[in-house]
């Protein structure tokens, strides 16, 4: 077993991009990982390329890393086409570790690129659904129909309008929300209080797709979404795309000038058949990321958290033990996970503010947490950060993700 490095980090800006595609985003991404590692594309063992909608979208199946790479000179490698919904480009990452780990490669490309954004707003929207069970989706919606009876929140007049022109993942989350409320307590002041905070991030992140700051009264008072969730509380439409070029030792040692970050840990998983009550898929495969890196929750510098709303935020910050279990509200409300806290979280801004190209947004977490463990952050650097985590899920079965990727860097 050997020990697998990030040595290149390409990313662009997430936005809504109308003359952009798939193919275009991804070549960007790869050029400049490619420089910032040093390398020309002839290096490259292997690809991992993570996409979800191009089929959906423009018929794009079966080929789509190999139509990409192809396009751009890069041929003849094995190209490895991965699609896990929200935790592709995570997943991209985690095959392109395991074959360095394993010996069969000595350098090879993770990448993710997403278009999501589309002239009929409605075809963007519904496309989340196909990451759940389509044919059980009838019972999904039954369980959330449920759930508002089973948890003893108010809900005011009005802050759940009908479900037109919102993911049903919006949905999803609100009821977790819900059951949150309901068993702990929490308020929806603390998750607008998570969301002004992720915003004050992305303010500062260059390549964050909202970079405007926003108070908690601001959260509050934006457009209802699904209770507790306002608009601002949740990730936004958008396009994109990211790389990373990780290495073996022994190919790190042929570089000069190289800017690694070690790989700790990294694991994939998929989520069970559990109530609300139940073990969460976090909790689960977190314990083992922190096994594999011998480390524990107080021993991380920084996270980059799935938050595709400001409750998975909370729910993931109690998840991987940075504060027990129904305190994530509280945690929030001291300040520690803003930037000069004692954990700071989604210095990128989160998917809420960094946004959300599914296929991409794995890969977007670990840009942030190289160029922070690089000490090239800016003005959102965390101040001696030595250890980072990212926590990437993605789909919906039941109560929780259908698959999370943990990954955990170290400053070299």
């Amino acid at each position: 077993m050997k020990d697998v490095y990030i040595i290149g980090l390409g990313m662009i800006r997430f936005n809504k991009y109308p003359e952009r595609g798939v193919r275009d985003m991804a070549h960007e991404v790869i050029r400049l990982a490619l420089s910032d590692a040093g390398l020309e594309k002839e290096s490259l063992q292997a690809a991992f390329f993570s996409n979800t909608f191009w089929g959906m979208f423009a018929n794009q199946h079966s080929i789509r890393g190999q139509v990409a790479l192809r396009s751009m000179g890069i041929g003849a490698i094995p190209v490895t086409n991965v699609e896990n919904a929200c935790a592709g480009a995570s997943t991209a990452l985690h095959l392109a570790y395991t074959g360095i780990r394993a010996g069969m490669y000595d350098v090879a490309l993770a990448v993710g690129s997403e278009k999501i954004t589309d002239p009929d707003k409605m075809k963007s929207l519904s496309a989340y659904a196909t990451c759940m069970d389509v044919d059980n989706f009838a019972s999904q919606l039954q369980l959330m129909e449920k759930a508002v009876t089973m948890f003893k929140v108010d809900i005011p007049e009005g802050q759940t309008p009908p479900g037109a022109g919102r993911s049903i993942f919006m949905d999803a989350y609100a009821m977790g929300a819900r059951w949150h409320m309901s068993k702990y307590g929490s308020t929806q002041r603390q998750l607008a209080m998570i969301c002004a905070k992720n915003h004050f991030h992305g303010a500062l992140n260059p390549m964050s797709q909202y970079q405007m700051d926003m108070t908690v009264e601001e959260v509050l008072a934006d457009k209802p979404i699904a209770y507790p969730l306002t608009r601002a509380m949740c990730a936004p439409v958008g396009d994109g795309a990211a790389a990373a070029i990780v290495c073996s030792e022994s190919f790190l040692k042929k570089l000069t000038g190289a800017r690694p970050v070690k790989i700790r840990a990294s694991v994939h998983g998929s989520g069970t058949d559990r109530d609300f009550d139940g073990e969460d898929i976090g909790e689960r495969l977190v314990k083992k990321a922190y096994d594999m890196a011998g480390v524990g929750p107080q021993d991380i510098s920084l996270a980059e958290l799935h938050d595709a709303t400001a409750y998975g935020e909370l729910h993931q910050t109690e998840a991987m033990g940075f504060c027990p279990m129904g305190e994530g509200g509280p945690f929030a409300e001291t300040g520690a996970t803003k930037l000069g806290g004692k954990q700071p979280i989604n210095t990128s801004g989160g998917l809420e503010c960094r946004g959300h190209p599914i296929g991409a947004s794995g890969l977007a977490q670990i840009y942030e947490l190289g160029v922070q463990l690089r000490g090239e952050a800016g003005k959102r650097q965390v101040s001696g950060a030595r250890l980072g985590l990212a926590e990437n899920g993605g789909g919906n079965i039941g109560v929780e993700e259908a698959a999370m990727c943990i990954h955990i860097l170290e400053k070299v």
